[in-house]
């Protein structure tokens, strides 16, 4: 017995009253080590502050080792773009990519479920004064 088709007409409906906000995930890794990573790791992250700026860069950020210290070059950034073939692209522009330090992947991603309560920058650890922070059990800490 064959598993059936699930389209995403089938999990919009599902999710009917969610947000279903369409983003797209970038996923990034070495393609020969750390070392050409790290001789473009300044451009990359010039723009990588340049999408978030211009509204493009919802998050981004490292994957750490199973052992949470060791960083062996790869990371994730969720971009907003109109469609795959323009987040594509906007991740083809990205250093990294252009001089073949990292591979990617796009993978369109409905963002349904989560709680946002505060603004922050990443790039600049800039926040709200009155902002508030989530530990790890989710509750808020002031």
């Amino acid at each position: 017995m064959s598993e059936p088709k699930i389209t995403k007409r089938d999990v919009l409906l599902a999710s009917k009253g969610m947000l279903q906000k369409l983003l797209y995930v970038v996923f990034t890794k070495p393609v020969n080590g750390i070392g050409p990573v790290m001789e473009n790791i300044e451009d990359h992250l010039r723009f990588q502050v340049e999408l978030e700026k211009r509204g493009i860069m919802f998050g981004a950020g490292p994957f750490f080792a199973d052992n949470e210290i060791d960083w062996q070059g790869e990371g994730m950034v969720i971009i907003r773009a109109e469609s795959l073939a323009e987040a594509k692209d906007i991740a083809a522009s990205d250093p990294m990519h252009k001089t073949g330090a990292r591979s990617f992947e796009v993978r369109p991603w409905l963002l349904n479920e989560g709680t946002l309560t505060v603004k922050i920058s990443y790039s600049d650890g800039g926040r709200d004064r009155k902002s508030t922070r989530l530990n790890s059990s989710h509750a808020l800490i002031s």
